[in-house]
């Protein structure tokens, strides 16, 4: 019995493409509360998705001084297992000792799949994690799916200018997701029977301490991943309007007036935050942790107002995940009436913001 030319070689490699299903570990740590944060929760429900598309189970692995109250929230998620390396020495972010925790859960759970939020404590690790592993890492991932009953990921290069759909054969492969991948998980809390994993630690590996951390207070203005809004400052508030004058208290009493009312995110551009370095006139509540852009945050929110910015493309490089972008300018040929925003109001952001102010105070609390 004669064959087509082709297809012996076809059925003869055919058994090579075949893999045993993956198995997946999600990494999580608890913040300083015990609770998870919005990321961690964003990465489950992607693990969820995926897990179920490939018909697979899921694990979760936490890493902390206290992993209980964490393992408890998240117990109706719908993993197989909950395993945890807890101990003071892993409540607190460093190098050696969250590397050695992610890679003891990764092998207790032989897992195929190490998936992890984007947060600074899990990007620093995770290719390290990946090369004691024997694995590939990829970073910046913005979509997690299954094709073909496989893994595969969308993930930024380049500063976010180029975008590459990918899959990979190396295992284990060990993904940071970006935040806003999926929803975050919503649950019922619950029992959740966590597995200890022991980790041995040597005197070096616990050398770096962390002192102190610096973070902003919860009443700070800040770029909140949770805020349905981003609002973006720009130079112009700090520069002479159209009657001559600078308005610095005037800018300050308007825009903290509406994220005060709006719970809305707070970006501005490096232009503006650079010039109190420079000694000029500078919103006092800004610093580059505000910066969105090419040398800033790329956040992620539905919508975004940008007041007093031309448009100038370092910046708006990272509004690439805000869904409907609206500009203030009195400039009717800045960069966003170049196809970089969706509407432009060419007005005074002076002017609009002290109407949204005033039309926002005048709602009644059960409006909302």
């Amino acid at each position: 019995m004669s064959f087509p030319i082709g297809l012996a070689e076809h059925f003869a490699r055919e058994p090579a493409t075949i893999r045993p299903m993956d198995t997946i570990l999600l990494l999580a740590h608890p913040e300083s509360d015990g609770s998870l944060a919005r990321a961690a929760l964003e990465s489950l429900e992607a693990v969820r998705q995926l897990s179920s598309s490939l018909g697979t189970t899921f694990s979760v692995g936490l890493v902390g001084a206290d992993t209980a109250s964490a393992a408890q929230a998240i117990a109706s998620c719908g993993a197989s297992r909950f395993l945890s390396v807890t101990s003071a020495a892993f409540g607190q972010p460093r190098y050696a000792t969250d590397t050695a925790a992610a890679e003891a859960l990764a092998r207790a759970s032989a897992a195929t799949l190490v998936v992890a939020p984007a947060t600074s404590r899990w990007n620093r690790v995770l290719p390290g994690v990946a090369h004691r592993l024997g694995g590939r890492a990829d970073t910046h991932v913005t979509e997690l799916r299954a094709e073909g009953g496989a893994p595969a990921i969308s993930r930024w290069y380049y500063r976010q200018r180029m975008e590459a759909r990918m899959t990979r054969t190396q295992r284990p492969w060990v993904l940071a997701l970006e935040g806003g991948i999926a929803p975050a998980w919503q649950g019922a809390a619950g029992s959740a029977a966590v597995e200890a994993v022991e980790v041995a630690l040597t005197e070096g590996m616990q050398r770096t301490a962390v002192e102190g951390v610096q973070a902003p207070a919860s009443d700070q203005q800040t770029i909140r991943p949770d805020a349905d809004l981003l609002f973006v400052t720009g130079a112009g508030w700090t520069k002479k309007q159209p009657d001559g004058q600078v308005k610095i208290e005037e800018a300050i009493t308007l825009i903290q007036g509406f994220l005060k009312q709006t719970r809305a995110s707070l970006g501005s551009t490096k232009s503006l935050v650079d010039l109190s370095g420079e000694g000029q006139t500078v919103l006092p509540f800004l610093t580059h942790l505000n910066q969105v852009g090419q040398t800033g945050s790329t956040p992620r929110h539905p919508k975004g107002l940008s007041t007093c910015c031309h448009g100038e493309e370092p910046h708006t490089v990272g509004w690439r995940f805000i869904g409907e972008r609206r500009a203030i300018s009195l400039d009717a040929n800045c960069g966003w009436a170049r196809g970089k925003a969706d509407i432009l109001y060419v007005a005074d952001a002076f002017a609009v913001i002290a109407k949204v102010n005033e039309r926002l105070a005048a709602r009644t609390p059960s409006a909302g």
